[in-house]
């Protein structure tokens, strides 16, 4: 499930354990990255020649030639250099990718490099990256900073824009294939989005469900927590975007567009259609909501107007993830 970023989890403990790998760049790997299988690849031509870029913090980011060897240390970058047809050497959390983002799949051989909030940055540095890939918040985020120490290039982009999400969605996922001089590629992967949107609202028009409220959660000293996703979420902004109403008008945070509350809370929006993250979460959030009694007696359950997504949709990802958000809408509101 999605927590913070990198940066923001980063307290002084986690500081004191990435600089203690110490700054000396250790022996490493050149073994070739394993191809890219998980897309149509087959075609893909990549530039060639210096890359220069500004990324989103205003750092400029100067390549000899397009990086080829990356690691990542965010899921939505993650799935975003898959989709470019590339295969990172190194990313972080494997196995939680592999379980939250169906939308693309890791080839062997990639190493995993520990956690997205305390990355091993020894491991990370014996493959031999030619760019690093981060999520932060600030130009100041002390995983820059540290990173900024080893001789590779950083990149880093923005964690979530609730000003525009899905447009940052995109920006990110360009910026990824400047770096990696996949431009040609990524013009096609945004027009099969774009075109996923536009298929979306044919179908959804005329729909009985109008207003919805996305949400997940987790269980906290055995209670129930629900985040709505609201105004300025991906998952809010993409239910829009093929023309049906975010009906959550609670609280978000400035960057995510998330809120908080609890099943009464969620209660309070029972005339609208709900659908929330099928993923089951170590915390047994599923079962321990359908289980609680003011889940039962919504009018959105009792009505049967509360759906899972399918399983494996990360709600945070890039435009092949924000494509399974998009079908899965359209599956559930016109059956």
């Amino acid at each position: 499930m999605k927590t913070r970023s990198i940066a923001a989890a980063l307290g002084l403990a986690g500081v004191a354990t990435l600089t203690a790998c110490g700054t000396t760049e250790p022996a490493g790997s050149d073994t070739t990255p394993v191809a890219n299988d998980s897309a149509d690849c087959s075609d893909v031509e990549t530039s060639t020649g210096p890359v220069s870029l500004t990324d989103a913090f205003g750092r400029k980011v100067e390549l000899e030639q397009p990086a080829e060897r990356v690691a990542v240390l965010e899921w939505q970058q993650t799935e975003d250099v898959l989709s470019l047809c590339l295969s990172p050497v190194a990313v972080a959390d494997a196995a939680g990718f592999e379980l939250w983002n169906s939308s693309e799949e890791l080839p062997e051989g990639v190493e995993d490099v520990g956690t997205r909030g305390e990355p091993n940055l020894e491991a990370l540095y014996k493959t031999n990256p030619d760019l690093v890939i981060i999520e932060a918040y600030t130009p100041d985020d002390e995983i820059i900073k540290t990173l900024e120490e080893y001789d590779v290039p950083v990149l880093a982009t923005k964690g979530a824009d609730a000003a525009d999400p899905i447009g940052q969605m995109k920006d990110t996922f360009e910026l990824i294939a400047q770096a990696t001089g996949r431009e040609d590629r990524a013009d096609v992967v945004l027009e099969e989005f774009d075109a996923a949107v536009e298929e979306g609202k044919e179908q959804v028009e005329g729909s009985e469900v109008t207003d919805f409220v996305y949400f997940d959660g987790w269980v906290q000293g055995g209670n129930v927590a629900i985040r709505p996703f609201g105004q300025g979420s991906l998952m809010g902004e993409l239910g829009e975007a093929i023309g049906l109403t975010n009906a959550y008008d609670g609280e978000v945070d400035p960057a995510y567009g998330l809120g908080q509350t609890d099943l009464e809370g969620l209660s309070e929006y029972g005339d609208a259609t709900w659908f929330y993250t099928g993923t089951e979460d170590e915390s047994g959030f599923l079962q321990k909501m359908q289980q609680n009694k003011i889940w039962t007696s919504s009018p959105a359950v009792e009505e049967g107007r509360a759906h899972a997504f399918p399983e494996h949709i990360w709600t945070f990802g890039g435009p092949r993830s924000a494509q399974q958000v998009i079908d899965a809408y359209v599956e559930i509101v016109t059956q």
